[in-house]
């Protein structure tokens, strides 16, 4: 393993005082690993103590081992894999570019395919995908992975829109979520899952679309109710994010990480030296948050748990 020890260009900024009781006084950010096109998509499996990763544009999913620090190519090719997940049963749920369906990586390594269209027609690219505790998939399905062949292969959107879809868990049913968004990109629940955060990342086709997060009331049967704003990125746009026990929200800007209370207050900063795409908590108590940055896989130690 390479250690690289505190990484220049990162740091803390401490905004209000409930971040700096969040972090570790002397831990500092750690390059882990490096040599990524667009990295994305960290999932933790704690079973294992491995986390893994997609590197879109090079076609592969890669595999951070926790316990000697070593990384290595976990699939190639992926299918230009973006998002993952963990579901309730310990398996592997991705989201694929190229093949523009949404996946699960069985016990045994097998794939099966969750879903691929909605009413006959392709999903665009699905981005981004999180597990509810009652078996049901939810998915982004933003255009990035169609417009070029850089992260997957362009082609014309059949469904003509960027929606949030969901599984149903017992008939594998997909419907819409929501289809108000412009580019629906990361999403997490909040700790008690009346809460879906959803990032707009729209931004970064139009400079007058949203960079925005949304707060969306999540109803018992399986729908979306009221939506409020719950923040708007000054750097960049959101990306990825994910919810801590507390039910603070962390997520990724073009500067580093943002931390933001429940109500939406902005707490405190992270910097990274490259565009952060998505992160993760992991590690043997879920205190570890994973940083996707562009090329380089980070990592930082805090005194809150996902």
């Amino acid at each position: 393993m390479t250690y690289y020890g505190a990484v220049e260009g990162t740091g803390f900024e401490v905004i209000e005082a409930e971040f700096r009781a969040c972090l570790v006084g002397h831990a500092r950010v750690e390059r882990l690993w490096s040599g990524a096109r667009w990295s994305e998509g960290p999932a933790w499996f704690g079973g294992g103590r491995y986390l893994i990763w997609s590197d879109i544009p090079n076609n592969r999913m890669l595999r951070y081992d926790d316990c000697d620090g070593s990384v290595s190519v976990f699939r190639q090719p992926s299918n230009n894999s973006n998002g993952n997940t963990v579901d309730r049963e310990g398996r592997l749920v991705s989201c694929e570019h190229l093949t523009r369906r949404v996946t699960r990586t069985e016990h045994d390594g097998s794939i099966t395919v969750l879903a691929d269209r909605y009413e006959g027609k392709r999903f665009n690219s699905p981005n981004d995908v999180v597990v509810k505790s009652d078996g049901s998939v939810w998915f982004t399905d933003p255009d990035y992975g169609i417009k070029c062949d850089y992260e997957g292969a362009r082609a014309d959107s059949e469904i003509g829109a960027c929606n949030v879809y969901r599984i149903d868990p017992a008939t594998g049913a997909v419907t819409i979520v929501a289809d108000d968004f412009d580019h629906p990109n990361g999403l997490a629940f909040s700790p008690d899952e009346r809460a879906l955060f959803v990032a707009d990342s729209g931004f970064s086709e139009d400079a007058e679309a949203p960079r925005h997060i949304r707060r969306l009331e999540v109803r018992d049967n399986g729908t979306l109710g009221r939506s409020e704003l719950f923040a708007t990125s000054t750097s960049g746009l959101f990306d990825g994010l994910r919810v801590d026990r507390d039910g603070r929200v962390w997520t990724s800007t073009g500067e580093g990480i943002e931390c933001y209370r429940p109500d939406g207050r902005l707490i405190g900063r992270v910097r990274i030296p490259e565009i952060v795409g998505n992160l993760a908590f992991g590690g043997a108590a879920r205190n570890r948050l994973f940083i996707c940055g562009t090329t380089s896989l980070y990592g930082l130690y805090l005194k809150v748990n996902g």
